[in-house]
C-alpha cells in the first residue's frame, strides 16, 4: 500500500492552498482506494480543522471536503503547538481530526512514499 503524506501550512480561505490540497486527498481517494492518505495541518492550517465552518453558498467548503477525506479513510491530524497558539485547544473540531505532536508528524515523513505540501 502506498503512503501519501499532504501537509497543508495556510489557513482554509484566503488561499486556494488547503483547497486543492483537499481536492487531491479526495481525487486519490476516488481514483487510487489502495492508497493511504494522512494529512496534516500545520501552521495556519490548523484552523482547517475548525468545527461548523459556514460559508456563502457556491463557495467551496474546508469542512466539508474534510469530511469526505475522513470518510474515504485519511487520516487527518493537527500539529498541537499551531493548534495551542490559534487558541484551538478548547475549540470544537471537525469529528475524525486529532491533535497530533511534532514526533508523529516526523514518524508520518519518514513512513510516507510521497509527502506533498501545500
Amino acid at each position: 500500500m502506498q503512503k501519501i503524506l499532504i501537509v497543508i501550512n495556510d489557513a482554509p480561505y484566503g488561499t486556494e492552498k488547503a483547497y486543492n490540497a483537499f481536492r487531491l486527498a479526495n481525487q486519490i481517494a476516488k481514483d487510487h482506494e489502495q492508497a493511504k492518505v494522512r494529512i496534516f495541518l500545520m501552521a495556519d492550517a490548523a484552523t482547517c480543522a475548525v468545527a461548523n465552518q459556514t460559508t456563502p453558498n457556491g463557495y467551496y467548503n474546508i469542512e466539508r471536503m474534510m469530511k469526505i477525506a475522513l470518510s474515504k479513510g485519511a487520516e487527518v491530524k493537527i500539529c498541537g503547538s499551531c493548534a495551542d497558539a490559534r487558541g484551538l485547544k478548547h475549540v470544537e473540531l471537525v469529528k475524525g481530526a486529532e491533535i497530533s505532536t511534532m514526533a508523529e508528524f516526523t514518524n508520518w515523513v519518514v513512513d510516507s512514499d510521497k509527502v506533498l505540501s501545500f
